[in-house]
């Protein structure tokens, strides 16, 4: 009898988890998404899911890794922001957020834990976008949905939402061609080892410069994405080499301008992120030669990415890939107020909305919030 009921009962936990599984997969279906306008395919080739439907209020975790930079500080403020309006918290039964610093297994960690904490949905910025496929197939198997922003995830078991990083180093590198049509002596200033963000940005820099058939050195520093960082390597880069022919940097900006201020470096074309302070410097002293093209993504992806987690919980449409516009603005044409907020911190990230998903913050919903974990 004693076997009998036990054999019932591993055989009913057998299925349950089969059936857990089996909920885990996702209906691929026929687009368009549920709100294309939001969220749009990153190509004709993508994907659309639908996942089962699951009763809210939802449990979603942020696992974040680096946060030692002014755009993860703001992004982790923004998420908060964005997970405590109304209409977003009314779906929330509880938002998590924890940053785990560069240490790769200490994320997946901090995945793991939250699948085992029996949460709906985890939202992750991947120190490493090959290194995660264990825990991939558990929150796979657990009916755990992960969406992956910023440093992406190497496969199709998570759903992806950025915007598209190799073609900013395209577009940053051919801003440099346009200004220095003979090729040059380029520094550049990159962002953290090992993340699929630097490496798509530098892919895109060095593909377009050999494809110009002109002729570039190029000296690379790490930068970090961080004001100081990037300064004291610019700093030393030009201390050594003296001088370059054009900068691109893809974070840190205002720190590689006050290194070329403080050199006495002349001003040269620089192809760089969003950060207020860089902007500011760009319309200061356009008029005396430094030309600027400021494109990225303000940390407001975050927002999307949770927004994209909410909606296939609730058994929506989404694309496996979701493609996020650029905020661009080139010499001469930024405007006071508009592109740049001469009343604000240097460290804010401007381009911090996404009109088409209804994402848009005022600074001050953004640095009321914490960057600590919650």
């Amino acid at each position: 009898m004693i076997r009998t009921v036990i054999g019932g009962i591993v055989a009913a936990t057998a299925l349950v988890m089969l059936n857990t599984t089996a909920m885990a997969e996702p209906e691929i279906v026929a687009g368009p998404s549920a709100e294309p306008e939001c969220f749009a395919p990153w190509s004709a080739d993508t994907k659309f899911l639908k996942y089962p439907k699951k009763e809210g209020p939802f449990r979603i975790a942020l696992a974040n890794g680096y946060i030692a930079n002014t755009w993860r500080i703001q992004m982790i403020q923004t998420a908060k922001a964005y997970a405590a309006q109304p209409e977003v918290a009314a779906k929330l039964k509880e938002f998590k957020v924890v940053s785990t610093g560069e240490d790769v297994p200490a994320q997946i960690s901090a995945i793991n834990n939250f699948i085992d904490s029996g949460y709906d949905a985890i939202v992750v910025n991947a120190q490493n976008p090959t290194a995660f496929a264990p825990v991939i197939k558990r929150a796979k198997d657990a009916g755990v949905i992960l969406v992956a922003f910023d440093n992406i995830l190497d496969t199709e078991d998570a759903i992806n939402v950025n915007v598209d990083q190799k073609g900013l180093g395209v577009l940053w590198a051919n801003w440099l061609i346009k200004h220095l049509p003979e090729g040059g002596k380029v520094l550049e200033v990159r962002g953290v080892a090992g993340t699929s963000v630097d490496t798509d940005r530098h892919n895109g820099i060095h593909e377009t410069f050999a494809a110009s058939g002109k002729k570039w050195e190029v000296v690379e520093v790490l930068g970090k994405w961080d004001d100081p960082t990037a300064q004291k390597a610019t700093a030393d880069a030009i201390a050594v080499h003296k001088t370059f022919d054009g900068i691109t940097a893809q974070g840190g900006d205002t720190g590689v301008v006050q290194a070329m201020i403080d050199a006495k470096h002349p001003w040269v074309p620089i192809g760089a992120e969003t950060e207020n302070g860089f902007r500011k410097f760009c319309a200061k002293f356009s008029a005396e030669g430094l030309k600027c093209s400021s494109a990225g993504t303000g940390p407001a992806q975050v927002a999307v990415a949770i927004k994209t987690a909410i909606a296939a919980l609730e058994g929506n449409v989404v694309p496996q890939s979701v493609k996020l516009p650029l905020a661009i603005v080139e010499d001469p044409d930024f405007k006071e107020n508009v592109d740049y907020f001469p009343d604000q911190s240097d460290n804010f990230f401007v381009g911090n909305s996404f009109p088409t998903c209804g994402i848009n913050f005022t600074a001050q919903e953004i640095m009321g919030q914490s960057e600590a974990n919650q």
